[in-house]
């Protein structure tokens, strides 16, 4: 006969799988775009213009939805908002795969939309649900994520190059992991557990409040620039490559290779920044990550491109992971957690989504990968900045 402490396990393991199933699915629809930008615009006969807008959409998505996540989630319960937010990924997908420019757009939006559930709703309920290993759980959430993240870099052109599914296929294979997320998230949703989630979460605290914080803002600075360096060469790095010279199948693997690199940095970096009262000499690691990686494209050294590709990825891997440590370890309620989470993703990828644009652009004025490859270094140092005063121990709330 099972014990109370043996379901109570035997639950949480439940929840850990249906997190980790859940946060696979949010980076690989989004990463798998890049390597086959060209087949996807030749296909369909779009401009450039279109096309760069797809791997923008989501990042407005995340900007516009992200606010409203953590007051949905109150009224519904994160449980169920997770359930449909999945429901409406895997929709998106399929969706945007169907061959049509209309399509491709509309499902894109509803992959963004739902995908923003995810980003500010995971940390929160690790919080919750695990407040003593948030350092682990969160490494475990993060590596998941990159870990999709890179094999969606990795294997889309395969796909759209070498079967018969064409860049269709590349993109709708990621309907098959929303769709196990889905099932596998069905234990969590009985209405027990969604009026045991609706207590915890809620708070009498004004959400307004965090707007007043200088920590609140450089957070969202530190969200916003992380998330603008990963979009921006996830976007361009592929084509960048290719113009010094590297094949494009080769090309889309520097940018797997990338995210591989991340999946270390991903799980121990949490772990670490949850141990650590200060978490500045993090800060000072990763910028320095960065820096290497991109001045060494910058040098256009094609040999070495392996070294800058694990250099951006361990810095990738390691701000990532930091800044989803910050809307839990700045935070004294999961609720504060989750409205924290939803304020510094709204405003940081609606900077994050200038990155792409602003990228393409200084090409296209300039004619060359110099210039724009100067904005990596300067967000480079900005993200220095906003991680140096977001890294200090301190909590979000003034009474704290």
């Amino acid at each position: 006969m099972l014990t109370d402490q043996s379901i109570s396990k035997n639950r949480n393991i439940l929840l850990i799988i249906g997190i980790i199933c859940i946060a696979t699915t949010l980076r690989s629809p989004l990463t798998s775009v890049g390597p086959i930008i060209s087949y996807i615009r030749d296909g369909l006969g779009i401009s450039n213009v279109l096309a760069g807008f797809i791997t923008t959409i989501p990042l407005i998505a995340f900007a516009i939805v992200s606010p409203f996540a953590a007051k949905i989630a109150r009224r519904f319960g994160i449980e169920w908002t997770l359930f449909f937010s999945t429901i409406l990924l895997a929709t998106g997908i399929i969706t945007r795969s169907l061959g049509t420019t209309s399509l491709l757009l509309v499902g894109t939006a509803l992959i963004g939309i739902a995908i923003s559930f995810g980003n500010v709703l995971l940390p929160s309920l690790i919080k919750l649900k695990f407040p003593l290993q948030i350092g682990l759980l969160t490494g475990i959430f993060t590596v998941s994520m990159n870990l999709s993240a890179g094999i969606g870099a990795g294997i889309s052109y395969p796909i759209a190059e070498g079967t018969t599914f064409g860049w269709q296929g590349a993109l709708g294979c990621w309907a098959i992991l929303a769709i196990i997320a889905i099932i596998v998230w069905l234990p969590q949703i009985s209405k027990r557990k969604q009026q045991n989630e609706n207590q915890p979460i809620s708070s009498t605290k004004k959400s307004t409040s965090i707007l007043r914080s200088p920590l609140t803002w450089s957070i969202t600075l530190f969200m916003g620039i992380q998330s603008l360096i990963f979009y921006t060469t996830a976007a361009w790095l592929p084509e960048l490559l290719q113009s010094q010279g590297m094949s494009a199948e080769k090309s889309g693997w520097m940018l797997s290779l990338m995210q591989f690199a991340q999946l270390p940095m991903t799980f121990i970096v949490p772990i670490i920044a949850g141990r650590l009262k200060d978490q500045r000499i993090l800060v000072i690691s990763f910028t320095v990550l960065y820096l290497i990686g991109f001045i060494g494209i910058l040098a256009g050294n094609i040999s070495l491109t392996i070294v800058w590709m694990i250099m951006l990825g361990l810095a990738g891997g390691a701000s990532f992971g930091l800044v989803m440590m910050l809307f839990s370890l700045r935070t004294s309620t999961p609720m504060e957690a989750a409205e924290l989470s939803g304020t510094a993703q709204s405003f940081g990828y609606l900077l994050a989504a200038v990155g792409p644009v602003l990228f393409g652009y200084l090409h296209d004025a300039t004619a060359s990968w110099f210039t724009p490859m100067i904005l990596f270094l300067l967000s480079t140092i900005v993200l220095f900045f906003a991680g140096m005063h977001a890294g200090k121990n301190r909590y979000l709330s003034p009474e704290n």
